[in-house]
């Protein structure tokens, strides 16, 4: 592992090509990202909903400020973006409209998808409660752009299980079997128990992010992400061949990124080791009262 350090705001460790940056994203995107060279851009910024990032809460002053930083990150994305690349980008579904309606002056945007979950258990009671995540798939140019249809096929009900023919040819044949997904994904949310799970508030599915690496790059290629935050995005290019750019400005999580891409075990004299998980239920108080007294007159 190489350390560098290009300025007094901006640490770089940097490992076969593979780069992570600890650094604010907009000084990372304007000044150690060349304009072009990147294929690929997965995006999932704070979403200006008050989360929790390790005491910084992502909550700006208005939606205005969000929608005005958003822009800046995104400009500078899009000048990075080589000129076949894909971009796919995530936010709340109520600052969506802001991002979707500013990219779509700059970039191609050829799907708008639909990240569904499951529930954590507590649902609205009185309104509709928010059971998934929107996507926004860009490219630079609709005509000339990198989509593997074939690594990322899935199971086509009709003709997989309940196989029907389809009659409507000269000769009747079975439906086939496989399909390009659509725009409604189902992914789990990442949850405690998972062996993929770090410590990090919004933490997307390895299953997920390998969908959109396999079919927006090929091996090779470079994928930028500019909130690593976990550094799954990070992790899943490597085992899938890509060369990739993190960029996040937490040391803790970038210390994720360096143990879970294998660049580091340690960092500052401190070990870097997964998550620490305990499977067995903590009494409640309540049972811990109870148990006193059990067998007392």
């Amino acid at each position: 592992m190489n350390e560098l350090n290009p300025s007094s705001t901006i640490r770089e460790f940097v490992q076969d090509g593979d780069r992570i940056l600890q650094s604010d994203c907009i000084e990372a995107l304007r000044n150690q990202v060349k304009p072009g060279s990147v294929d690929l851009i997965f995006a999932d910024p704070p979403y200006n909903i008050g989360k929790n990032f390790n005491g910084m809460l992502d909550r700006w002053s208005s939606n205005e400020a969000y929608a005005s930083w958003c822009e800046e990150w995104l400009q500078l994305c899009v000048k990075s973006l080589s000129l076949t690349g894909s971009m796919y980008i995530m936010t709340s579904t109520q600052a969506m409209p802001y991002l979707d309606c500013f990219l779509r002056e700059r970039v191609e945007i050829l799907s708008r998808i639909v990240w569904h979950y499951d529930s954590s258990g507590v649902q609205a009671k009185k309104y509709y409660g928010s059971l998934y995540e929107p996507i926004l798939h860009c490219v630079k140019n609709k005509s000339n752009y990198t989509f593997n249809s074939s690594d990322i096929l899935v199971e086509a009900k009709t003709g997989a299980k309940r196989k029907l023919i389809d009659y409507r040819g000269t000769e009747p044949k079975p439906y086939k079997t496989k399909k390009v997904p659509g725009n409604v994904w189902y992914y789990p949310r990442v949850r405690y128990r998972m062996p993929e799970y770090e410590e990090h508030p919004t933490q997307k599915p390895e299953s997920m992010i390998s969908r959109i690496v396999l079919a927006s790059s090929n091996p090779g290629d470079v994928v930028m992400d500019p909130f690593s935050g976990s550094f799954t995005t990070c992790a899943v290019s490597k085992k899938l061949g890509r060369k990739f750019i993190g960029i996040e400005q937490d040391i803790d999580y970038v210390k994720i990124g360096l143990r879970r891409c294998g660049f580091a075990r340690n960092l500052d004299g401190q070990q870097l080791n997964s998550p620490v998980k305990i499977f067995t239920r903590q009494a409640s108080s309540s049972e811990n009262s109870a148990g006193l007294f059990a067998g007392k007159a």
